[in-house]
Order: C-alpha cells, then structure tokens, then sequence
C-alpha cells in the first residue's frame, strides 16, 4: 500500500477508483467492514482502491471538546496497511478544508480529483462544512455524479456499537476488555523507555518507564504484552499516579515477566490485555510489595507461566 501525504503529492495514474472515506481512528471492527468491503468493490468494479483520511481529526480544528486520539497516525497506517488496499491518502484537515460545502467535497474532491465511481462510508457519515452532508444526500450527488455508494451498518458486539467515540470512553475509563471487543484487538500504546524513578528495582519488580505519543493511556493494573523489535513478552503494566509515593505527574511502567535486559532507549509497543485493578495508595512500601506479587501471580496464570 502507498502512503500519500497530502494532495500535493497525489499524482493519479488510474482512470478511476473506488473510495473508502473517514478517520479511522482505532481502525475498529467498524472500520475494518469498510476497509474489507473497499477491497472486495474495487476488485469486483476493476478499480483502483483508495482510502481518504484526515490528520489532524476534525474535531481537533472543529471541535468545542477536546478530542483525544486512540491511535498515533502511524499506528493507524500500520492498521490499514493490513487490508488490500491500493493507497492511502493523507489530508491535512485545515480551516479551509473544513469551509468545503459538502457538494464542493464531493464534487471537486472525490470525483474530480480522486476519480471515484465508487464511495465506501458508514452508515453515520457526514461531510462539509457544518458537517452538513449526510447519507442522503451523498446517494443525490452519486446519482447525479455517475458514482456507486455503499454505505456500511454499524457493528455491534454484546449490545455495544463499535465506534471510536466508546472505544475512547472505554478506554479512558479503563475498560480495556470491553474496548478491545469493539477494536477487535487489543489496545496499543508504543514508545521509548526511559529512566524512571527506580523505585521497582528495590521493591523486587524492576520496569521499564515508558514515555508515549499516545492521547490515551488506560488507568490501572493490567495484564499485557510487551514487544520489543521483533520479540514479544508477557508482563505486568502499571499506568497512574503511583500514589503510595504521592507522585503527580502519570506513569507508565511495565514488569517484563522473566526478562533481563537493557531497555533504555529502546522502542517498546504495549499491548493490553485485561484489567486487574485500580491503583490503590499503601500506607507501607511493604505492604505495595505484596500486592504486586498477588498482580503478578494473575498475570502468570493468565499467560499459564510457572509462579
């Protein structure tokens, strides 16, 4: 898959395509529909297939709220890099961007510029300034625009509709299990390790602190993967205030179990699994010790290790 940036780098070579449209933020079973059914269009239409996101999220340029974002955009290219796609392009969502009406998106971006005969959205797609155009709508234009329009139900799984605004909910409250059933994966975070207050080494538990590009980082004791290059671990991460120690500031430690090597420096990507507990405050450091090993007693049954 070719990775475009910014339509100054597009230089069309096809005739026509088949366009799947969105944020894709988390790549969510939802997304992943869309992505498979782009595919399987483009395939069956002989068409180019291409998919047409943003950085930053609109709601980031847009917005009232604070939007906080489950992937890094290089997390999100990994993820679409999975499906037979033959490019994506990168839009850079900009005020001017954003005052396109939706029949100007349509009509000069969509068919004009990326030649589509084919528009793959969601069923709760909107576009244009004021987020005025809906599916409706784009069905008229396609229509009178002489292209196809498909647009995907939603996915639920256990009652829930897999989007990325309760996945984000979930996550920050540090639901990562019931997260993670709407990604269809488990939740990732990638960053470097740092030196950290080498407080786990004394206490029997040395981990790897890790500084992250990731907007959100679940709260708690969790059982995870740890990979590092090409090598996966199982391990004990613990992301919060550390409040036995009255710190104020959010860390990130991971206790890589049975491993003993020099990390600083090094890329780590965290993978989490399911919720322990929350971060409790100890009134001994003693007392912190005993739980990290009834945590990491969990997590070795979990992973079917030896304790």
């Amino acid at each position: 898959m070719e990775v475009i940036r910014g339509f100054e780098s597009f230089s069309p070579t096809f005739l026509s395509s088949a366009v799947a449209i969105g944020n894709f933020d988390g790549v969510h079973a939802g997304h992943q529909k869309i992505l498979e059914s782009l595919g399987k269009k483009a395939k069956e239409l002989s068409l180019f297939s291409l998919v047409l996101t943003f950085s930053p999220h609109p709601e980031k340029i847009l917005g009232k709220k604070t939007t906080k974002m489950i992937q890094t955009l290089e997390q999100r290219v990994r993820e679409i890099r999975k499906f037979d796609i033959d490019s994506l392009l990168i839009v850079p969502f900009d005020q001017k961007f954003s005052s396109l009406s939706a029949r100007e998106f349509i009509q000069e971006i969509v068919v004009t510029t990326l030649k589509a005969k084919s528009v793959v959205v969601g069923e709760n797609f909107r576009f244009g300034k004021n987020r005025e155009g809906d599916i409706p709508l784009l069905r008229k234009l396609a229509s009178e625009l002489s292209f196809q329009v498909q647009s995907i139900p939603a996915i639920k799984k256990k009652g829930m509709i897999a989007s990325s605004s309760i996945i984000r909910s979930l996550l920050q409250k540090g639901q990562v299990e019931k997260a993670n059933l709407l990604l269809g994966r488990n939740y990732e975070i990638e960053g470097e390790v740092v030196k950290g207050k080498s407080r786990g080494k004394p206490l029997g538990f040395p981990t790897a602190n890790i500084v992250t590009e990731n907007e959100i980082v679940p709260p708690g004791i969790f059982v995870t993967t740890a990979s590092i290059e090409s090598e996966t671990f199982p391990s004990l991460t613990n992301v919060g205030y550390c409040p036995t120690f009255n710190q104020k500031e959010t860390n990130i430690e991971s206790y890589i179990i049975d491993f003993d090597r020099d990390l600083y420096g090094k890329t780590i990507r965290i993978a989490f699994i399911r919720k322990i507990r929350d971060e409790i405050k100890f009134k001994t450091e003693e007392e912190l010790k005993a739980q990290i090993k009834k945590d990491l007693k969990i997590a070795k049954s979990y992973f079917k290790l030896k304790d």
